[in-house]
């Protein structure tokens, strides 16, 4: 899921344009994009679009309310009973283990995965616990914003260095996708791409997208480029000739020594090649 797509549920007009996208993945929005008026005919807007539109071969999902609202206990029935077509769903404001373990008996019977979106000081401070609460638990994803207003920092000047690398961390450890947040400036391409790039160094294995302009960005940035995946293949053969000599280290002709990590840094590249088309 190196982009996945936000998109109201409301507005088929949009979902039928997401599911269109090159996104890798799209959630259709109960929470921070429908009003409450609009939230229970959101809801059955939502399993319409899942079960009727065509989505090909994306991961989809849909951000259902938080547990507390009047309506995220109905949002994760009602998709459990009803919304066959569905991959997993994003439960905001996650806290605890505990959590977890609530949505899992709400989603019991059906085939759903788990993804705990982080945004409280709480949630980031029991990342692990949450990263290790059910079998159904697939991804973390971070939510920049609300992170930051429970921090009380109200001016964007919030540093979320803290929250990402423990959010990366604890999904590694877990084996869990891990989702950074989105890039609230849709119009500035250059900042989300330089933000992607960040998510991709701190361990992110891609974004949330709040507008179809950035799915293609997404994309890129969390995709091998040509040149690694050369560098890749050199490695595998230079450690293969190292190998029938005896060697387990060897200088590479740019001058670089190579040793046995480097074989698995470069077969995880590969593998990553083989799911995203390299970019230049």
């Amino acid at each position: 899921m190196r982009s996945l797509l936000a998109v109201p549920a409301t507005n088929p007009r949009f979902v039928e344009k997401a599911a269109a996208s090159a996104a890798d993945a799209v959630f259709l929005d109960l929470e921070d994009a429908v009003v409450p008026e609009l939230k229970v005919e959101g809801r059955a807007k939502a399993v319409a679009a899942i079960n009727g539109v065509d989505w090909g071969t994306k991961k989809l999902a849909v951000r259902v309310n938080d547990l507390v609202s009047p309506w995220g206990h109905e949002d994760l029935m009602l998709l459990a009973r009803e919304a066959k077509r569905l991959d997993f769903v994003i439960v905001p404001k996650m806290g605890s283990a505990s959590d977890v373990q609530k949505v899992e008996s709400l989603v019991e019977g059906s085939g759903l995965g788990i993804a705990a979106l982080l945004e409280t000081a709480r949630g980031v401070a029991h990342a692990e616990a949450i990263a290790a609460g059910s079998d159904r638990m697939m991804a973390m994803l971070f939510g920049p914003g609300d992170y930051a207003l429970d921090l009380g920092i109200l001016d964007g000047s919030a540093d979320t260095s803290f929250a990402q690398a423990r959010i990366a961390n604890a999904c590694h450890a877990y084996g869990l996708a891990a989702i950074d947040g989105p890039y609230f400036d849709i119009a500035n391409s250059d900042g989300c791409r330089a933000s992607c790039k960040r998510a991709a160094s701190m361990g992110f294995a891609g974004k949330m997208a709040i507008h179809p302009t950035q799915v293609d960005v997404a994309n890129e940035a969390f995709s091998p480029t040509i040149e690694q995946v050369a560098w890749a293949n050199n490695v595998l053969q230079a450690m293969e000739a190292a190998g029938l000599e005896g060697r387990g280290a060897v200088k590479t002709k740019d001058g670089q020594m190579i040793d046995l990590v480097h074989i698995r840094i470069a077969r995880g590249v590969l593998e990553r090649a083989k799911q995203n088309k390299p970019r230049r």
